[in-house]
């Protein structure tokens, strides 16, 4: 845990660790995190600051695990409603999206991983916004047959 992050655990997370029907499971290493997302129910990511990508979403989509997240920064970019989570902007909506969550297909949300986040598909969509920025600058860019840019 971050030493800046001590404070507000002990004083707000801490005391709700002995609430019923919590476990505090600490951090997950990479050799159980996708045990762990790929059996869980939902992903709950109640980020309330301009997140600009969160890589924990898409390591939840990548396991078929639907994520229910707040209305803030690029979640409306990585979440698609109702198909591949909620997105939320209450604990309200929180809840009621728990109890719909099992209306979501996991094996869409991994589709959804495959054809957008794998890191052939964002390496290539990354090419294609560096092609197209030397075009704007007037450089000629072609691609080749398989799809690359040369």
């Amino acid at each position: 845990m971050d030493a800046a992050d001590t404070g507000y655990f002990e004083t707000v997370v801490k005391p709700l660790l002995d609430e019923p029907g919590v476990e505090f499971v600490g951090e997950i290493g990479e050799e159980r995190k996708a045990d762990f997302l790929g059996n869980a129910l939902a992903l709950l990511f109640p980020v309330h600051w301009p997140e600009p990508f969160g890589l924990v979403m898409i390591e939840a989509m990548a396991c078929g695990t639907p994520v229910i997240a707040w209305n803030c920064g690029a979640i409306p970019e990585v979440i698609t409603d109702g198909l591949t989570g909620f997105i939320v902007n209450s604990e309200d909506e929180a809840l009621a999206g728990i109890e719909r969550i099992t209306a979501i297909e996991r094996r869409g949300i991994r589709a959804v991983f495959e054809q957008r986040f794998t890191a052939t598909v964002m390496a290539r969509a990354y090419l294609d916004v560096y092609a197209q920025l030397l075009i704007a600058d007037g450089y000629a860019v072609r691609r080749k047959g398989n799809g690359d840019w040369i």
